[in-house]
C-alpha cells in the first residue's frame, strides 16, 4: 500500500490520508493545475462532464430561494423532495408491486460521503463486508467508525471480478456477516450486477438477514446489463419484496447520475427503521442538507427526465468508452474486464516499460505530461491499515476516467501515447 507522508498533526489531531482523487489531485496543483485549466486533462476525475448533452434536459441555470428556505432543513430532508424520490423508485421499478416506497422510506443527505457516512454511523457492532477493489473512499468511511469489524472480499481480475449468489451466500454464512457494503456499478472496475444475477443477491439477503448496502451513484451510467434486466436503469430497488422488511439500503443522488455534482444532493432508501436510525446519526454529524436546493431538485426527480438524461449520457459516454478502452490497448495496457457501467476504465500498466509499469510509477510520470490518473493501490481498501506492510494486489493498475470531454480524453491519450514512446 502506498504511504502517504503528512506534517505531524497539531496537537490532538491525527492526520487523515486523503482519498485517491484528493491525493492525486493534490500533487498536480503541487504542478499547477487547477481546475478549469486547459492545458491538463484528468483522467483522475470522479465526477462526469457537466455541461448540455445532446438530447439532454435543459441544465438548471438559476435558483430562485423562497423566503422560508433560508432556514435550515429537516435532517431527513424536505417532504416534498422524500416523497419525489419514493414515487421515482416506485416508477422506475416497483410498478405493480404491492409495497411502495413511501416519503418515511427516505433520508436526504449533503453528498454521497455524507449519506454513506450516516449509514456507517447507524451500524452495531457487526461484520462488515466489502470488497476489493471498491471505492477509494470507503477505507476511511470503514475506519472511523469503530463498533463494526470490516471483513474484506477479494475479487480476482481472472474472474472478471464476478461473485456468484452462491459465492456471496458463502460469504456470509462464513465470515458471520450482518452487512455487504458496495458500489454497483463497481468503482473503479465498472463490474455490474443486474437482471437475475441482481434479484439473487437480494434474495440472499433477505434470506440470511445480511443488510445489503448498495451505493448506486453510477446506476445510469450503464452500458451493458444482464439480458434478464428489464428498462434502462438498474436498481435493487426493482427485487425487494417489502420495503419495510427487505435489508437492502440503497445510495445514490444527482452527483452523477443527474450530473450535478456541485449540488451535494443525496438520498438514502431503504426501509423506514433504518431510514429512522440514519436520520438520527445525521442530527448529530452533519445536521441535514442544503434547504433551497432541494427544493430546487424536485422538479428534476421525474422519470421522464431522469430516462431522458441517461439517454443523453449513454450517447455522450459511450464513444468515450470505446476510445479509451481501444487506445489504451494500443499502448499496451491490458483491461481485465471491459467497464459494463461508471465512467471508469481499470486498466493494468504491468506491460509498460519497466519505468512506469506500476501504478504510482505510471501516476507521477503522467503529471510531467499533464495528465492526472489514479493508481490502482488506492482501491486496496484497507481500514486501520491491517494488513500493512504488503504490496498491494493492485499496484499495477490505474483508473482512468472518461468523466471529462470527448476533447480532453483524446488530447490525454495522445499525450499518454508519447509518455510511453519515450520510454521505449
Amino acid at each position: 500500500m502506498i504511504e502517504k507522508e503528512f506534517p505531524p498533526p497539531v496537537h490532538a489531531f491525527r492526520a487523515v490520508p486523503r482519498t485517491g482523487v484528493i491525493y492525486v489531485t493534490t500533487e498536480a496543483q503541487r504542478r499547477g493545475f487547477r481546475a478549469g485549466e486547459s492545458d491538463w486533462c484528468n483522467l483522475g476525475q470522479g465526477q462526469p462532464e457537466t455541461g448540455p448533452l445532446p438530447g439532454s434536459p435543459g441544465r438548471q441555470s438559476e435558483i430562485a430561494i423562497d423566503p422560508d428556505d433560508q432556514e435550515y432543513a429537516p435532517v431527513a430532508g424536505l417532504w416534498e423532495l422524500r416523497e419525489a424520490v419514493a414515487a421515482l423508485y416506485n416508477r422506475l421499478y416497483r410498478v405493480g408491486m404491492p409495497s411502495q416506497y413511501s416519503a418515511e422510506n427516505v433520508a436526504i443527505s449533503g453528498g454521497g460521503r455524507s449519506s454513506l457516512t450516516r449509514a456507517a454511523a447507524a451500524l452495531g457492532q457487526i461484520n462488515l463486508g466489502h470488497f476489493l477493489p471498491d471505492y477509494t473512499a470507503y477505507e476511511e468511511l470503514l475506519d472511523i467508525f469503530r463498533l463494526f469489524s470490516p471483513i474484506p472480499i477479494a475479487l480476482e481480475g481472472d474472474r472478471a471480478y464476478e461473485l456468484t449468489a452462491s459465492d456471496l451466500r458463502r460469504e456470509i454464512l462464513g465470515r458471520g456477516m450482518s452487512a455487504i457494503l458496495l458500489s454497483n456499478p463497481c468503482n473503479p472496475t465498472g463490474k455490474l450486477i443486474s437482471g437475475d444475477d441482481l434479484s439473487e443477491w437480494v434474495a440472499a439477503a433477505r434470506d440470511l438477514d445480511c443488510a445489503l448496502l448498495v451505493d448506486e451513484f453510477y446506476s445510469h451510467f450503464i452500458w451493458r446489463k444482464r439480458p434478464s434486466e428489464p428498462g434502462p436503469l438498474v436498481s435493487a430497488a426493482r427485487y425487494v419484496e417489502d420495503v419495510d422488511r427487505d435489508p437492502v439500503v440503497l445510495f445514490d443522488g444527482f452527483t452523477k447520475n443527474w450530473r450535478y455534482p456541485g449540488w451535494r444532493m443525496t438520498w438514502t432508501v431503504g426501509p423506514r427503521s433504518v431510514i429512522e436510525a440514519v436520520t438520527s446519526a445525521g442530527s448529530f454529524l452533519d445536521g441535514g442538507g442544503s434547504r433551497p436546493l432541494q427544493r430546487a431538485a424536485v422538479p428534476l426527480l421525474t422519470p421522464e427526465v431522469a430516462l431522458a438524461e441517461t439517454e443523453a449520457i449513454r450517447a455522450a459516454f459511450v464513444p468515450k468508452r470505446d476510445l479509451l478502452l481501444r487506445r489504451a490497448r494500443e499502448l499496451g495496457m491490458l483491461v481485465d474486464r471491459e467497464p459494463d457501467g461508471t465512467f471508469y476504465a481499470w486498466v493494468s500498466v504491468a506491460g509498460l516499460p519497466a519505468q512506469i509499469s506500476d501504478g504510482m510509477s505510471f501516476f507521477r510520470a503522467a503529471l510531467e505530461h499533464n495528465v492526472i490518473t489514479v493508481p490502482g493501490e488506492f482501491f486496496d481498501v484497507n481500514p486501520g491499515k491491517r494488513r500493512s506492510g504488503r504490496l498491494s494486489r493492485f499496484r499495477h493498475y490505474v483508473r482512468l476516467s472518461f468523466g471529462p470531454s470527448m476533447g480532453v480524453v483524446q488530447k490525454a491519450l495522445d499525450r499518454l501515447e508519447n509518455m510511453v514512446a519515450s520510454y521505449r
